[in-house]
């Protein structure tokens, strides 16, 4: 498949000591940023962590970036004012990426 047909769609999740967590999803072909794709507390925050590991989606513990990613609406594109936070977390995911490839994690 050509490079420029290929989908390049990213989904990490962000928790803070397990009492909370966000997950976001980000295509380059569908997204003009990372939309926030679920957030909740203390049980809804462990089902997506326990969700993140099944699929083997990285997960980043961030509470700074949590507590702001908290205050979104469900499926809302983040602002601008964090494009800079959360693009740190992608370049965080890249790198793990290039290490071990998301297939390779689903088997652990």
């Amino acid at each position: 498949m050509p490079e420029e047909n290929k989908e390049v769609s990213d989904d990490i999740t962000i928790s803070t000591e397990r009492r909370r967590a966000a997950a976001l999803k980000y295509s380059m072909e569908t997204d003009m940023a990372p939309r926030v794709v679920a957030k909740g507390e203390r049980l809804v925050a462990e089902r997506i962590l326990a969700l993140a590991k099944t699929h083997g989606i990285p997960v980043k513990e961030d509470p700074d970036l949590v507590a702001l990613l908290m205050e979104l609406e469900l499926n809302a594109t983040i602002p601008p004012e964090l494009y800079r936070a959360v693009a740190e977390i992608f370049a965080w995911l890249y790198r793990i990426q290039r290490v071990q490839p998301r297939s390779e994690k689903q088997g652990e």
